[in-house]
């Protein structure tokens, strides 16, 4: 079977199942299962092999704690407070409070490195508090879904070093390559929701009134617990007392601590938080065991090095070149994440991308971008599946509302590629310097 029919044949299959309802970890181990059939490989073996690697995996840590830290948020008054604090400087922006995912989701990606904590802790917090101020469903969700992706780019960043890694670049310029195209997406992002709101002022919440200065600077004092917690995080990760995965820890605690102080942490909400926190974080895992299972078919079967070898035998000039592989990689995201993706590929198109003479610190920006891209693609959108387990909303419904920041990302990449010194010019002024 050539790899085209395979890969219509795996489309198939993994909507067919969606469709019946079954859920997303079986329905990519199914996906798998259909892929290893075209080999002579023992299915059961790779079934159980990879769903035991990917439930193991110490990076994975982060992810539960991080959770369980926005659920302490979420049954604090700090989720609260963060909303008092920013609601007198955004009411008068056109989207007002809307922002809050954008603004929130770009300052806790600077603490997570991934976009699935992001998005779950972001959204734990601010989409109760947006439905209950009245806010547009799709708006909330899209902006969410949208914004989440920041927590691959804005550093630390899981993904940047596993690609560090894997083509021997440094670490520390690419996470300094992250930032000025973190933040531009952030303001694109709050752009759109600027416009979004100016065009449908009737879905929006009545206008509140003018606040006066004096007022603003008390409701930010609000705000200092967030920052505290936000500051003990990063200052861990970037004062060298803590890795990113220890650092999730470290807010855990400094949550429970400001939730204590607060009194807003009794036995029972505790237990609420911790219990609901065991949900959101078995879910998700159950997903990546399901992805693992997934990536490890196509590792066997082979597509992802087909698929890449195939666009190198084209022989296209460079901006084609980068057409394609944007192409590729967009399509690869309907299978597997991120990291995988990178993974399995990784080998075949280096050389490739070397002999298009494209810098690989800025190449490592826009691959993240196009993986960004991936995590809002159904069927196998990450950040949409985060999403569906806080909301229960029907997965294309999710899909179409962050519709509008996937062309913001590919929006992106076009700017990245008509100005590479919107990833190099910071890196290269810095290290220059030292």
């Amino acid at each position: 079977m050539g790899i085209f029919e395979l890969s219509a044949l795996l489309v198939i299959v993994l909507l067919g199942a969606l469709a019946l309802g079954l859920w997303v970890a079986f329905s990519l181990s199914l996906v798998a299962l259909v892929a290893l059939a075209t080999t002579s490989i023992p299915t059961g073996q790779v079934l159980a092999t990879s769903f035991w690697s990917a439930s193991t995996s110490w990076d994975l840590t982060a992810l539960p704690m991080f959770i369980w830290m926005g659920e302490i948020l979420f049954r604090s008054r700090l989720s609260q407070d963060m909303f008092t604090g920013i609601s007198p400087f955004v009411r008068r922006l056109p989207g007002r409070l809307a922002h809050v995912n954008v603004l929130g989701c770009a300052v806790f990606a600077a603490v997570s490195g991934s976009s699935a904590a992001t998005t779950a802790t972001i959204g734990k917090i601010s989409l109760p508090e947006l439905q209950k101020r009245g806010y547009d469903d799709r708006l909330a969700i899209g902006s969410l879904a949208g914004s989440g992706t920041l927590g691959l780019l804005i550093p630390p960043s899981i993904i940047l070093i596993v690609y560090g890694a894997a083509v021997e670049e440094s670490i520390a310029r690419l996470f300094v390559a992250g930032i000025i195209p973190g933040l531009m997406l952030a303001a694109l992002f709050m752009g759109y929701v600027m416009v979004w709101a100016a065009l449908n002022p009737d879905k929006m919440p009545a206008r509140e009134e003018r606040v006066p200065l004096r007022e603003k600077m008390h409701a930010a004092r609000s705000l200092l617990p967030v920052g505290l917690l936000i500051a003990g995080v990063i200052g861990s990760i970037y004062g060298g007392f803590a890795s990113p995965t220890e650092a999730a820890v470290v807010g855990v605690a400094l949550s429970l601590v400001l939730a204590r102080a607060q009194g807003a942490l009794s036995v029972a909400t505790f237990r609420e938080g911790l219990m609901a926190a065991t949900a959101t974080s078995c879910m998700i895992a159950f997903i990546l065991a399901g992805a693992a299972v997934l990536t490890t078919a196509m590792g066997f079967v082979g597509l992802p090095r087909q698929l890449a070898e195939w666009i190198g035998g084209l022989g296209l000039p460079p901006m084609a070149l980068l057409a394609a592989l944007t192409l590729l990689f967009v399509a690869l995201g309907c299978f597997l994440d991120g990291i995988s993706m990178i993974v399995l590929t990784t080998a075949v198109i280096m050389p490739l991308v070397s002999a298009a003479g494209f810098d690989l610190v800025w190449f490592g920006i826009y691959l993240v971008i196009v993986v960004e891209m991936a995590q809002i693609t159904p069927p196998v959108g990450f950040n949409l599946f985060v999403i569906q387990g806080l909301t229960g909303r029907n997965l294309f419904d999710i899909a179409r509302a962050t519709m509008p920041y996937f062309l913001l990302l590919l929006v992106m990449v076009v700017l990245l590629a008509l100005f590479p010194d919107i990833a190099l010019w910071l890196p290269r002024t810095m290290f220059a310097a030292a």
